[in-house]
């Protein structure tokens, strides 16, 4: 994996160069992942902390490893979902992160989305291009993913378009 080890964090702010240390991740590298291969933008992703993506996001996506993919092959976006932080997200995918990422499992985070009957997201992830022909290895897409009505509502019509 091709990381910057050491780079220059003079412009990340005080909180987030203490949050780094506090996490165990070396402020020096935030791109190298730590516990279960998770970068700093994956943790701060997962527990919704906008205001430290937000600074890693001034780096360049080589320094923060934009689309790293963790233990499990899920990327930040994925995490955000997780925090159900809309404007994380948002912020993800203006910094250009992959939005039709595949995990270990072989699914997106459109799947998941669909398969945790998350509507908003589904509609989300919709709105901003998600790959609704994507299919699992079993050959599943999140439309035959989908736990809910509403996720179904917001699947069938898109799939017929794609």
């Amino acid at each position: 994996m091709n990381m910057i080890r050491n780079m220059n964090t003079r412009s990340l702010r005080p909180q987030t160069f203490q949050w780094l240390l506090e996490q165990g991740f070396n402020p020096s590298c935030p791109a190298y992942p730590a516990r279960y291969q998770d970068t700093p933008l994956i943790l701060a992703s997962r527990r919704g902390r906008e205001d430290v993506v937000t600074d890693l996001l001034t780096l360049s996506a080589e320094e923060i490893a934009l689309n790293h993919r963790n233990m499990d092959g899920t990327n930040a976006l994925w995490a955000a979902i997780v925090a159900d932080s809309f404007p994380i997200a948002e912020k993800l995918l203006t910094a250009g992160i992959d939005l039709d990422n595949i995990n270990e499992n072989g699914a997106t985070a459109l799947m998941y989305a669909s398969s945790a009957g998350k509507t908003e997201w589904v509609k989300f992830l919709l709105e901003n291009g998600a790959d609704t022909t994507a299919e699992t290895p079993e050959g599943f897409t999140a439309l035959d993913l989908a736990s809910s009505v509403g996720c179904l509502r917001l699947l069938r019509p898109a799939r017929k378009t794609a």
